[in-house]
């Protein structure tokens, strides 16, 4: 059984983007600008492109990217356990940035500790 019917999510999605479009055409139009660089250098091939893409929607919690994006994987061949590696490194990214933060938390607190010492 499905968390939440994807397709349907995807559809209204971009109902309501194209709507978006009508009220700020170049916001809208700014964002497919960027959406698309990628694809014109032709450096990574599309499937490689929407697999970083799922991983990168999986680690801003965005599940409109996460529609699109496994969407584009599948249609452009990626497997279930390329999809799965790729779900691998944002997890690891994840994890990673937290223990990053962690230490930037612990360096933000001895600030303060040193400046209630002044």
């Amino acid at each position: 059984m499905s968390m939440m019917d994807w397709n349907a999510y995807r559809n209204t999605l971009v109902g309501r983007i194209g709507e978006l479009g009508k009220l700020s055409p170049d916001s809208v139009a700014g964002y497919m600008t960027a959406s698309g660089a990628g694809a014109k250098t032709g450096h990574l091939d599309e499937k490689t492109r929407q697999l970083i893409s799922l991983a990168v929607a999986v680690t801003t919690r965005c599940d409109g990217c996460i529609s699109v994006h496994s969407q584009k994987a599948v249609q452009n061949g990626a497997t279930k356990e390329e999809v799965a590696e790729a779900l691998g490194v944002a997890i690891a990214m994840n994890a990673g940035a937290a223990l990053v933060y962690s230490a930037r938390a612990l360096d933000a607190v001895d600030s303060v500790s040193a400046g209630n010492k002044a």
